[in-house]
């Protein structure tokens, strides 16, 4: 089979080749790929930085992918086959006091599909059969691109606490994660201002949208909107950055009210945080890292975006053949997901 193979840290040892086809074990199914995502963590992977260096090479990448399943290891209903999949890449160990509560996010020992094992930019995959979720009528790229993102931010929201009618600031809002915030966010009854570089044009209908270059115009963007809303109560309820720039975290958070929720779901920009001690203890808010989500959210985050609150936008398409220029033209691809498609 053809899959895209890093045998060397940089882009140059990473190549479309042929491997040997991989067998289901106890408790796995084979997928057969037809799309798999570009991320930032597979360019961490290709760099050999940040959690990227706990990949050994050579690695198949790919942490996304959506196809169909062809066949089922021991222990793994045989009806299964056939089922148009997608994958949740991190992996949970099932064991742990996290995993006995449901949480399985915050799973200290789980592992990631294309990081601790092989991944899905691959003509076959085998992954755990409870990581391979039922797409139903999703497509496999939109299926692709939602099955990290939305959840995470779904994580997000649900971990702050947002309840209706309480303030939110999205932070990155422009971005695959970002746009799905701003639009769950807003599904869930939040006043929500969505702050991005570019702007956005196609914001949930009440969304507040703020253009900022850099944290020094979101801090004096945000200060504005608070002028204008004088008679409310100072300051944001909650936060969600999904920039992974640290300072506009830090602008986020001097932005929260008494008791605020901060929420970051990235830090792969720049991941240093300056923040005012006496401001963020005297005013009694909190900072929360989100980095996956619970089967149980990856089930509901996929149902919304079969009920259309959250759309993710596809971007750019590559062959696999091409997958080094996809992973070459990240940063400067059209707004959406980047797509591999396998077959």
């Amino acid at each position: 089979m053809r899959a895209a193979v890093l045998s060397a840290h940089g882009l140059d040892g990473l190549a479309a080749v042929d491997r040997a086809e991989p067998r289901p074990g106890p408790g796995e199914v084979l997928v057969r790929v037809d799309t798999v995502g570009v991320n930032q963590l597979d360019l961490n992977v290709i760099a050999g930085v940040g959690p990227g260096v706990a990949a050994k090479l050579p690695r198949v990448l790919g942490i996304d992918p959506a196809g169909e399943i062809v066949a089922a290891g021991d222990d793994v209903d045989a009806a299964r086959i056939g089922e148009a999949v997608v994958v949740k890449p991190n992996i949970a160990c099932g064991e742990c006091p996290a995993c006995a509560r449901g949480r399985e996010a915050d799973c200290p020992a789980q592992t990631v599909v294309g990081v601790h094992r092989e991944g899905g930019a691959a003509e076959l995959v085998a992954v755990p059969a409870r990581n391979a979720f039922a797409r139903g009528g999703l497509s496999a790229d939109v299926a692709t691109a939602a099955v990290h993102s939305v959840p995470i931010v779904l994580n997000a929201i649900e971990t702050a606490g947002v309840v209706a009618g309480e303030r939110v600031l999205v932070t990155g809002a422009g971005g695959t994660l970002g746009r799905a915030a701003t639009a769950l966010a807003a599904h869930f009854g939040a006043e929500v201002v969505a702050a991005s570089r570019g702007g956005l044009v196609d914001a949930p209908t009440g969304v507040r949208t703020v253009q900022a270059a850099d944290p020094t115009e979101l801090r004096a963007a945000l200060t504005e909107i608070e002028a204008d809303d004088a008679t409310r109560h100072a300051g944001f309820d909650v936060v969600i950055d999904v920039s992974g720039h640290g300072p506009t975290l830090a602008a986020g958070i001097a932005a929260l009210g008494w008791g605020g929720r901060a929420v970051f779901c990235a830090a792969s920009v720049d991941p240093r945080v300056e923040l005012d001690a006496r401001d963020f203890y005297l005013r009694r808010k909190r900072l929360i890292g989100v980095a996956s989500a619970d089967y149980a959210q990856v089930r509901r985050a996929l149902d919304l975006v079969a009920a259309g609150v959250a759309v993710p936008v596809v971007g750019s398409r590559h062959p696999l053949a091409d997958v080094r220029d996809a992973y070459r033209g990240f940063a400067d691809s059209p707004p959406g997901k980047v797509i591999i498609d396998v077959s």
